[in-house]
């Protein structure tokens, strides 16, 4: 197929387009930052930008441009409206005209956590998934990427056009904005078991996504790595989380010291992508054990870590 990437500058892009052209597609990028990957400069706010796009021949989409959080703090709410929302509604528009028979969006797990989750003053993890609710976003990022949901939803509903969204667990290479202790590769390591994922294991539920769409007409997955607890680990997580680990991993206090690392004291949060597993055939292919086993190995870790990774939108302002 011949496939329109939106966010092909950014850094879930430089590893989606690729992995598109593996799965046999042809890609055109579009951002409105320039890239290697990308072909039409422009912002999905604009009609007549998407529309351009559109017009060099596309057969599906892959909608993985947005304002993030960081974005916050550089852009007034109501460009976060501009871009998150109308653009994915002038996407689903111009899909829909083409006459498109599937659409894929990258969403975030992000709008699930409400203050109170985010503070974790629960006495126990809070488990999440596709049921969790009723959704309550902490800023104007959640907001409007669960309007950009519902959009698909109504698309796919009203239309037609088989929409799925992914709400994707962490993927960022840069250091956490808000985590001073653990940071860096100790945080990202703690995270895989139960709050993070690749960036190529995002990219490769995006084509999965793709090749699913039409016989789903509409889905609405977790994509995270698959998380080494059950339901009822959530008070032993909230407790002592350090104990739990040590359970299922014999090794990883040794390991972890052995590169300077802690364990985490408490987990207030676990994100389970059974869902996906089970409806897209999709599993991350890397997890808490591939950290552990490249801690043994002395290999590279298999995650991804650049804490002075600036988004390349950030670059050219």
């Amino acid at each position: 197929m011949r496939v329109l990437l939106t966010g092909s500058s950014g850094w879930l892009g430089r590893f989606l387009a690729p992995a598109l052209r593996a799965a046999g597609h042809t890609v055109t990028g579009l951002d409105a930052a320039p890239g290697p990957e990308t072909h039409v400069v422009g912002t999905i706010a604009s009609r007549a930008v998407v529309d351009r796009a559109m017009g060099l021949g596309i057969d599906a989409v892959v909608h993985a441009a947005a304002l993030h959080k960081p974005d916050i703090a550089r852009y007034p709410a109501q460009t976060f409206i501009d871009v998150n929302v109308t653009g994915t509604l002038n996407l689903l528009e111009a899909a829909k005209a083409a006459g498109h028979d599937r659409f894929v969006m990258t969403s975030t797990t992000s709008l699930m956590i409400s203050e109170a989750i985010r503070r974790e003053n629960a006495p126990e993890a809070v488990w999440l998934d596709e049921q969790t609710g009723p959704l309550a976003p902490r800023n104007i990022y959640g907001v409007t990427k669960l309007a950009a949901e519902g959009l698909c939803r109504l698309y796919a509903a009203e239309h037609g056009l088989a929409c799925v969204v992914l709400r994707t667990s962490r993927f960022f290479p840069e250091d956490d904005d808000t985590h001073k202790r653990p940071s860096g590769e100790n945080l990202k390591a703690i995270e895989l078991l139960h709050r993070r994922l690749t960036v190529e294991d995002a990219a490769a539920a995006h084509v999965r996504a793709l090749e699913k769409a039409p016989e789903l007409g509409f889905g609405l997955y977790l994509v995270s790595a698959p998380t080494p607890f059950v339901r009822e680990d959530a008070a032993a997580l909230k407790a002592d989380a350090a104990a739990i680990i040590r359970e299922r991993f014999p090794h990883a206090d040794a390991l972890f010291a052995a590169r300077g690392w802690e364990m985490p004291r408490s987990l207030g949060r676990v994100y389970d992508p059974a869902l996906a597993e089970r409806e897209l055939g999709w599993r991350a292919q890397t997890d808490f054990a591939a950290v552990l086993e490249a801690l043994r190995t002395g290999a590279s870790l298999p995650f991804a870590h650049d804490p002075a990774y600036t988004s390349p939108l950030v670059q050219g302002r």
